[in-house]
């Protein structure tokens, strides 16, 4: 004779596997953002340090 089915419980279950699988990619996504943001911010002071330097006379 088999088990009786506990439906709530496995609900829960998936549930509990989609949001730790969901707030692992929501960390991802934020860790790729801030990896962008600092690239951009790093390449935009490049940017603006060779901006100010005078230009070269040929």
């Amino acid at each position: 004779m088999g088990r009786k089915p506990n439906y709530s419980f496995e609900r829960m279950e998936r549930q509990k596997l989609k949001a730790s699988k969901k707030a692992s990619r929501l960390e991802a996504k934020k860790e790729r953002t801030e990896k962008r943001k600092a690239e951009n911010t790093e390449l935009s002071d490049k940017i603006e340090v060779d901006s100010q330097s005078p230009p070269e006379v040929l």
